[in-house]
């Protein structure tokens, strides 16, 4: 696919680190973009600045998803990219006892929900709505559109206290195949990115030493992601035809030790 002034993109997670990395990095080529996020000010002010049209969007539910779609198809037509990046995580055992006073928790399974449906359900909830929306447009060059999800290393590496966010991210790669083959008939491309530990906002409240001894943990390059660098290998996915029913780790190489 030709990124360029004739294509419309829904970016999910559009406001802030990896997805805003990756909005600049399609406006840039003259794609028309949309922000979808919760965050209003960020949104409206990178949207502003790229030419876009911002959408308050929540993925875990189905009407806000939906009124984003109609917004963004309104302003800037239907959309033949899908980037996935809205996303969080949490960390807690599955079971615990407190070294204090021997209290005994488990991990609130509300909360392992919440993980679930914002980064699992929800990118599928997007993945599906904009492919039925894709399916609508005539071929160009052969193809209709093309997706790319956002998982994690630690959908297959995942570290004690992410149980949620490693089922999360993990079911994000198993369903990559298949809905590309789903979508293969309809010339819609599905591909996933599994970053490393990247510098986005999630990291930007650690402390330096922190981020430093993670950024030493990298094999190589032995720092932090980028999120232009992210965004680079996401425009690939979405220009080079060939790239499909793909997981693509991009982390340096890491494989972390147990903390």
């Amino acid at each position: 696919m030709e990124l360029n002034s004739n294509i419309s993109a829904v970016i999910t997670g559009g406001a802030s680190g990896l997805g805003a990395a990756t909005a600049r990095k399609l406006a840039s080529q003259g794609v028309k973009v949309a922000l979808f996020d919760l965050n209003e000010e960020k949104g409206e002010a990178l949207a502003k600045e790229l030419g876009g049209v911002f959408c308050k969007v929540n993925v875990t539910d189905e009407e806000s998803v939906d009124a984003g779609f109609a917004k963004s198809r309104a302003a800037i037509g239907q959309e033949r990219i899908l980037v996935n990046c809205a996303g969080t995580g949490n960390a807690i055992k599955t079971a615990s006892r407190n070294r204090e006073t021997g209290e005994i928790t488990h991990f609130p399974l509300d909360k392992f929900n919440m993980i679930i449906q914002i980064n699992l359900v929800g990118t599928f909830r997007c993945i599906a709505k904009s492919a039925a929306g894709m399916m609508t447009l005539d071929p160009i060059e052969g193809e209709r559109g093309a997706i790319v999800n956002t998982a994690s290393v630690a959908a297959e590496d995942g570290q004690m206290g992410q149980a949620s966010y490693s089922a999360s991210k993990g079911g994000v790669v198993g369903m990559t195949l298949p809905i590309a083959r789903d979508l293969a008939r309809e010339l819609i491309r599905v591909n996933t990115i599994l970053p490393g530990i990247f510098n986005t906002p999630l990291m930007q409240g650690a402390p330096d030493n922190v981020k430093q001894a993670l950024a030493a943990s990298v094999p190589n390059p032995a720092r932090l992601g980028n999120p232009e660098e992210y965004a680079s290998l996401a425009c690939e996915m979405l220009s080079n035809g060939y790239f499909n029913g793909e997981d693509v780790r991009l982390d340096g190489a890491i494989r972390m030790a147990p903390r």
